[in-house]
């Protein structure tokens, strides 16, 4: 396949960016999107350019790292995957491909197509916690969990933090990556105690971080990868709502 690719390029947080042309020839299609920019970066290199900057590790759609907007989507045209599991298989030859960073005030770019998502883990460090007794380790089958909280607990744990759902949000919004973080908390047993509390500080954090505010659009859902529910976010707002009229969240 040969293709014309739009990479943004900029040099750290403090300077503009722009879009620059790149011609790739040879590129194969049972190739992942990935791959495809490592043949790319391998290009620049033998030029003496500097190869493009972009996140990965795991390249196996668990680690969330690989945030790029292709075309204009979250992760690509592809529905439920990620941009390390996307194949050029899925573009056809002469394609023009335009590749961006996530864009949102909460995720400034580091380099290239690398943004800093440590705004999330802040969410997190807000209210992903769980009380337990001190003393001896209790038992893991200790506290009988139902299938049904089970699945959904599970249902949200299945985000993996990639951001996708700001990048996709015309507000930039992080309902959908809180909500999950919330949801797979606050749908067992072991997360009761803290319930209001974690969600009355986890959306607080989120708003402190710039995140933008939820609008129902449903872009968020539609490009998420692990195709988290707006549900969720549903569930997160009766939370927090119950949280700030009982006063919870005061820690």
């Amino acid at each position: 396949m040969q293709l014309k690719l739009r990479i943004w390029r900029q040099k750290n947080t403090q300077t503009s960016g722009k879009l620059v042309d790149y011609d790739l020839d040879g590129v194969s299609e049972d190739s992942s999107f990935l791959e495809m920019m490592d043949m790319l970066n391998e290009q620049l290199i033998h030029k003496g350019e500097e190869p493009v900057v972009y996140d990965h590790d795991c390249r196996e759609g668990i680690c969330g790292m690989c945030g790029l907007v292709i075309n204009g989507i979250a992760h690509g045209p592809k529905a439920a995957t990620t941009t390390c599991q996307l194949h050029m298989r899925v573009f056809k030859d002469g394609d023009t491909i335009t590749v961006e960073p996530w864009r949102a005030k909460a995720f400034p770019v580091l380099k290239d197509l690398m943004v800093d998502r440590q705004a999330f883990d802040r969410i997190i460090e807000a209210g992903g916690f769980i009380s337990v007794p001190t003393g001896a380790a209790p038992d893991g089958n200790a506290t009988p969990v139902s299938k049904a909280k089970a699945e959904r607990s599970m249902d949200a744990a299945a985000c993996i933090g990639c951001g996708a759902c700001v990048a996709a949000c015309p507000n930039s919004s992080a309902m959908l990556f809180t909500a999950a973080k919330l949801g797979h908390l606050n749908a067992l047993p072991q997360g009761q105690p803290e319930r209001y509390d974690r969600a009355v500080m986890m959306v607080e954090q989120m708003d402190k971080e710039g995140f933008g505010g939820c609008t129902n659009i449903g872009e968020c859902e539609a490009v998420c990868p692990k195709e988290i529910s707006l549900d969720f976010i549903a569930a997160m707002n009766r939370d927090l709502l119950r949280g700030k009229l009982t006063g919870k969240g005061k820690r």
